[in-house]
């Protein structure tokens, strides 16, 4: 198995570390260590009597008790940890997926969703949102595509980029396919708790299917994407388990502290949660000024949830050469949408963290001197 390169990390790997201002990022923002500890009296002193053995392979039973408690119905034995979501993603993928059997993904997405299956020999069925209809997904599309050899349906809601979440009756309408169909339901919701209104959230699909698989991470609500903390919830005890096992050809345990610290957190993760989304309403606001005073070159389908949002050029100039001109005359790094395989005329900004009205001000002089 060979996927291609990941053009969105590749893409971040040029830039993340070397551009002094981030307008693109995902996650939200972070905060210390000295202040996640003072959330909770004696968490400084349980991590420093931390032993740093190896931990369970399947995640320690009490960072699974914390996970578990974002769910309806998931027990801590219904939850597998990975070093941050990715890893989850490739052992389902090489798990659940076998050559010519075919899958359905919404689309854009984050590569590895559809990627994996594509290096694995899948016949991959692209599930395309289109922006005219406001990002959503054709139900319709899903229902017509379903063939004998189909095995699974990959979703990601709230999504990545357009900040679109699913409504609640199109994603009964996915969980009812995939019933009907005896197919697996990988439902990526990384960005879940970030919806700007709390109603509009969706269940989980690891709560309401029993071949729902339901990928969770710290990075993203949280703001905590240094502790590489992510997982899996499913009820499907028999697959859980194939994925332990090949988890055992991976990084078969997590970091104790990293472990320790996600816990804590998740005891903790309203607070957390709280934060993420005061910044996120904060910065949309700013962003909604700037697409209205740039609306002759920019325009977007305002994102309802998540901490991302994808813009389109209208001038019809290359997206992938606007962004680098963009970075390399300012240092703001924006996202492309070659990086997604998803044309030349938009490109990602992130909104949720705290510098992104300095990197709003030094797009908006670039833009001022050059259009």
């Amino acid at each position: 198995m060979r996927p291609e390169n990941f053009l969105l990390e590749k893409y971040m790997g040029i830039y993340e570390f070397s551009a002094p201002h981030l307008l693109c990022t995902s996650d939200c923002e972070t905060i210390t260590v000295s202040e996640l500890l003072s959330f909770e009296e004696g968490a400084e002193a349980g991590l420093m009597d931390l032993r740093l053995g190896y931990t369970e392979a399947r995640g320690g039973k009490e960072l699974r008790e914390e996970i578990s408690k974002l769910y309806g119905n998931i027990s801590p034995d219904d939850v597998i940890t990975f070093a941050g979501a990715e890893e989850g993603i490739f052992i389902f993928m090489n798990v659940v997926l076998s050559k010519g059997d075919h899958v359905i993904v919404q689309f854009p997405a984050y590569q590895s969703l559809y990627e994996i299956a594509k290096a694995i020999g899948c016949e991959v069925t692209l599930w395309e949102m289109k922006e005219e209809d406001g990002w959503r997904p054709d139900p319709d599309f899903l229902v017509k595509n379903i063939r004998e050899n189909t095995k699974a349906i990959i979703i990601n809601s709230p999504h990545n980029p357009t900040g679109f979440n699913l409504s609640k009756e199109d994603f009964g309408t996915i969980v009812s396919v995939a019933k009907k169909h005896d197919l697996y339901l990988f439902s990526d919701e990384v960005y879940r708790q970030l919806e700007f209104d709390p109603e509009t959230r969706l269940p989980a699909a690891a709560d309401l299917y029993e071949k729902g698989f339901s990928l969770g991470v710290m990075s993203k609500a949280f703001g905590l994407a240094g502790l590489r903390s992510g997982w899996i919830a499913a009820r499907d005890r028999e697959t859980l388990e194939k994925i332990s096992s090949l988890k055992d050809y991976t990084t078969i345990c997590s970091s104790a502290p990293s472990e320790y610290l996600a816990a804590v957190a998740l005891r903790h993760s309203d607070r957390l949660v709280d934060r993420s989304l005061g910044i996120i309403r904060k910065n949309l606001e700013i962003l909604d000024s700037f697409m209205e005073r740039h609306s002759d070159l920019f325009e977007w389908v305002r994102p309802v949830a998540a901490s991302i949002g994808f813009v389109k050029l209208k001038n019809g100039e290359s997206a992938a050469d606007f962004c680098k001109k963009v970075v390399d005359e300012t240092g703001v790094l924006l996202l492309p949408s070659t990086v997604y395989e998803f044309g030349d005329s938009h490109f990602r900004v992130g909104f949720g963290r705290e510098d992104m009205e300095q990197c709003l001000e030094k797009f908006e002089m670039f833009l001022k001197n050059n259009y």
